[in-house]
């Protein structure tokens, strides 16, 4: 192979890194609200914080299927905000603070914490500090160190927050001790966090004078019933500590697992925050009746093609791919999902040696993750995916809420002509291509 061409192929599958949320201003952004039923997170999540009178915090639900681009528009948030002299605390949750197969709480309260330390360093630390010091007894041994917390300088004494958070997250020897310490002391730490955050406002850099922070990634949190038909670990989270989550002395975006928005609970959480969770849906590739959208499907080869002009300006999406179905058939077995079409076309690079990308290359692509889909979906799932693809509309069930989150089924909007929005749903159009659901399908129909 030419070296030049294993270059090329090299940076173009690194251009479809399916985990990489573009920052804000990024020249490979498309803007898809007009086929996302209009979503427009500035406008959805920044105006209710703008708009909110001085002292009155806004504390805000933003969900979405993994994946669909949440964090994108998060990142677009944060830099909007902060043009309207907001000061952004923004950080991805999963990364370094908590685990999702295991999440509570004092988890999300100490990620808070340790984001806020880390990111106005100019405040004054010492009601922290001073509430960290209060506990060092019960801490240390789980912060992993054994001196005493006075001969540490100040700089160690703070970060000792993020050893914790790295503990919750790593350690599952400690994460429960550790939780088990600091539950009984939660308002104690909310009002030293408070404490700090009324300083913190006031040491700011001159273009702010406002403070949000922004909680991503909680939507990864995986949900479970400790008892079947009990409440959930996210009514825990959600619900039951919503005053705890509302406690922060300024703006807060908390993102939610979708299947938590479409639960018997849903109405719940409108009640209990500042408005009803916002939802990110699908890029709508067909339209409910099945037929291609085209709008959709074009939003989806611009996807592709910007990301390809990043890479080489001179390279078209002619020559990149066979023939223009290759192309539509990615793009439309995608679904709308941003990170799949992304998945499918690095796959899809992998398969091959020299442009163009052929049927044969895609079809493996697909093939793979359709494979992917089979394993998750359970034998007892194919008839209620069945039922799903016929009438396009989902039960308020534990079953579709956990193909909601698994990505099985996806969620798609679009208004009307008299401008009534519709939400609908379809099974993801990989699933389409299994025996098993075709089966259910065939079973289904008269």
């Amino acid at each position: 192979m030419n070296p030049n061409t294993e270059q090329l192929l090299t940076d173009l599958t690194d251009a479809f890194n399916p985990f990489y949320p573009l920052p804000a201003g990024d020249p490979q952004y498309v803007d898809c609200q007009e086929v996302r039923g209009d979503d427009n997170i500035t406008l959805d999540l920044g105006r209710n914080i703008q708009r909110s009178k001085q002292m009155t915090y806004q504390y805000q639900l933003y969900a979405g299927h993994r994946g669909a681009g949440k964090s994108t528009e998060l990142l677009r948030l944060e830099d909007h905000l902060k043009k309207q002299g907001y000061f952004v605390v923004y950080f991805a949750a999963d990364e370094q603070d908590i685990n999702p197969e295991d999440t509570e709480y004092t988890d999300i309260l100490l990620a808070c914490t340790r984001h806020f330390l880390e990111a106005i360093k100019d405040a004054d630390p010492k009601p922290l500090r001073d509430w960290m010091e209060s506990r060092w007894n019960d801490l240390k041994d789980l912060a992993l160190s054994e001196v005493s917390f006075e001969t540490l300088n100040l700089e160690m004494q703070i970060s000792q927050f993020a050893k914790l958070t790295a503990n919750v997250r790593n350690e599952p020897s400690l994460r429960q001790k550790i939780r088990e310490k600091v539950n009984p002391y939660t308002l104690t730490l909310i009002d030293a966090l408070n404490e700090f955050i009324v300083n913190a406002k006031k040491k700011l850099p001159s273009k702010y004078s406002k403070l949000v922070v922004i909680a991503d990634n909680l939507d990864r949190i995986v949900p479970f019933s400790k008892d079947p038909g009990g409440r959930s670990n996210l009514d825990e989270i959600f619900l039951d500590r919503s005053e705890q989550l509302k406690a922060l002395k300024c703006h807060v975006v908390y993102t939610v697992p979708i299947s938590m928005v479409h639960s018997n609970r849903a109405a719940d959480l409108s009640n209990n925050y500042s408005n009803p969770p916002k939802v990110l849906p699908m890029i709508m590739v067909r339209k409910p009746s099945g037929e291609v959208h085209p709008p959709g499907l074009a939003k989806m080869k611009e996807l592709i093609e910007k990301r390809v002009k990043q890479v080489e300006p001179h390279l078209s999406l002619e020559t990149v791919f066979d023939t223009a179905e290759t192309l539509e058939e990615l793009c439309l077995m995608s679904g709308g999902h941003v990170r799949n079409l992304m998945l499918m076309m690095q796959e899809a690079l992998n398969k091959t040696d020299n442009l163009p990308i052929t049927a044969k290359a895609a079809k493996r692509a697909i093939t793979n993750l359709r494979d992917v889909y089979r394993k998750t979906a359970g034998q007892n799932e194919w008839s209620i995916l069945a039922q799903v693809s016929l009438s396009r509309r989902i039960l308020n069930d534990e079953q579709h809420r956990n193909l909601l989150f698994s990505r099985c089924i996806l969620e798609y909007r679009y208004f009307d002509e008299e401008e009534n929005m519709h939400s609908w749903y379809d099974v993801h159009p990989l699933i389409k291509g299994i025996p098993e659901f075709n089966e259910a399908v065939a079973i289904l129909q008269p």
